[in-house]
């Protein structure tokens, strides 16, 4: 298959599970011209995708092998490819930003504000987004997850949702607990109450016409509910607490209950890894931000142990 025939297929893929993929887009077409529009994608070299990354200390390297390297994954992953030409060693990259650890208390803010953050509702229906940050803060998905649900994956008589082809295009079902259970209900509800489809390929998530939420829509939407709500932190604009950190806070509170409840968290991890769609255990461990409350619950049970007490892992 063309280079060029393969990145459409890729990015119209992406799109259709709600990514506006607009700078991935353009990295995308900026690689084809690279290596050149007519060849064939089992043909392009290392060399040409080392040409095309530039010098390692550049800082765009590391955003457009990011990119290519999820490419090269759906390409695999599709049969067009056995293997990736990206270089196997990679440079590490000092990221700044630490994931912000939503408390209890500002995830209810948040959920309170969606009725008034803003005075008109266009896209949007307040009960859909209250709905939507439920269960990105209690089910711990990714939002592009949350979105590509359709109406036949929420199994209320099971209590499992199932979460198809996602970022590593693996499938999963999860368990949900019985409070976000209720929430669901209540909010598959107030959908049927608005007249929206019903019929099993459905979205479950819609905007007020009946059509599949955005990503964008979502993003920008929260952007305003959180300085409504007024839960910001010093550092800038860059800097302020992102939608995606629900995950974090769902990953870092989890952590925390079980070092609570004396449960063998090394154990548990891989659970939790497996939950949240990772493919390796040092993935999950990103997102175990060391929050007070972690460090508070690790350094209690560390020491029990020291002391010769509780439970020793």
């Amino acid at each position: 298959m063309k280079l060029r025939n393969l990145i459409a297929d890729y990015v119209a893929f992406r799109q259709s599970i709600g990514y506006k993929f607009t700078s991935c887009n353009d990295r995308l077409q900026a690689f084809c011209r690279a290596v050149g529009s007519d060849i064939d994608a089992r043909d392009v070299t290392a060399e040409r995708v080392l040409s095309f990354l530039g010098r390692p200390t550049n800082c765009y390297w590391h955003d457009k092998y990011s990119t290519l390297n999820v490419f090269y994954r759906y390409a695999i992953s599709r049969g067009h490819l056995s293997s990736s030409p990206l270089p196997t060693i990679v440079p590490k990259l000092s990221r700044d930003f630490v994931p912000y650890i939503y408390s209890v208390s500002e995830v209810r803010r948040l959920l309170d504000a969606t009725v008034s953050y803003r005075k008109t509702h266009l896209l949007l229906e307040p009960y859909t987004f209250r709905a939507i940050i439920l269960i990105l803060y209690g089910a711990g998905l990714r939002i592009s997850e949350a979105l590509s649900l359709r109406i036949s994956d929420v199994d209320f008589s099971e209590d499992v949702l199932l979460i198809r082809e996602t970022k590593f295009y693996k499938s999963r079902l999860l368990p949900i607990g019985s409070d976000l259970k209720q929430a669901l209900m209540g909010y598959a509800a107030e959908r049927r109450e608005a007249g929206h489809s019903e019929l099993s390929e459905s979205p479950f998530f819609v905007g007020r016409k009946g059509s599949r939420v955005r990503i964008h829509t979502v993003q920008q939407s929260f952007r305003q509910l959180r300085k409504h709500a007024g839960i910001h932190r010093s550092g800038g604009a860059r800097n302020q607490p992102r939608l995606q950190d629900l995950r974090h806070a769902f990953a870092g509170n989890r952590v925390v209950s079980w070092y609570k409840a004396g449960s063998d968290v090394q154990r548990l991890l891989p659970k939790l890894s497996t939950y949240l769609g990772h493919v390796s255990l040092s993935s999950t461990q990103r997102y175990l931000t060391m929050t007070p409350a972690l460090l508070q619950e690790a350094g209690r049970r560390f020491e029990q142990y020291a002391m010769g007490g509780g439970v020793h892992e």
